[in-house]
């Protein structure tokens, strides 16, 4: 595994031991986490989408970047994949929105991906994490592309809070006290 891969695998468990922990001893429950953790990021994904301005949804800082729309458009097209697999059933076969549509199309496909998400998190109890679930073509455990999540929106929104600073506009976390 590469270091990096190592890393960030070592980082999550570190932080989800706790919580499995605290579900087997009666504390609050992972569900309940990974919950919380979609609402917030719901949020803060889809006022970044909303606060970079229309004629920059082409920007990117290098050439071998995404642009701001192409990141938008790709975890549309993801996050149908990822929640379908949490939600336990085959996704959808919409294509991915290009990443040239205009900004409202992006940002409604971005909004229903998430609203998408949020539902299909809901149902999750800590009873069902490790049943078995079908995620990108592979048998895992239904906590595998709930981890995912996790690691592809938090990837994600740091890549948009980039390009918005780039941008002369404060990415959403940085707004009112943060988080």
């Amino acid at each position: 595994m590469p270091k990096w891969k190592l890393s960030a695998f070592t980082t999550l468990l570190m932080l989800l031991l706790p919580l499995a922990a605290s579900a087997q001893s009666g504390g609050e429950s992972v569900s309940k986490h990974f919950n919380a953790f979609v609402k917030h990021h719901t949020k803060i994904l889809i006022d970044a989408a909303q606060a970079m301005p229309a004629d920059k949804y082409s920007y990117k800082p290098t050439a071998a970047q995404w642009t701001f729309g192409k990141i938008i458009a790709h975890m549309a097209g993801d996050n149908r994949i990822t929640c379908s697999a949490i939600a336990g059933t085959a996704p959808e076969k919409s294509p991915e929105p290009s990443a040239t549509a205009s900004k409202a199309e992006l940002v409604s496909a971005l909004e229903n991906s998430l609203t998408f998400c949020e539902q299909a998190v809901a149902k999750v109890n800590d009873g069902m994490l490790g049943d078995s679930v079908t995620y990108y073509g592979q048998r895992a455990t239904r906590v595998s592309p709930l981890i995912g999540l996790v690691e592809d929106w938090s990837d994600h929104y740091s890549q948009l809070a980039g390009y918005l600073r780039l941008n002369n506009v404060l990415p959403p976390t940085a707004k009112n006290g943060g988080m």
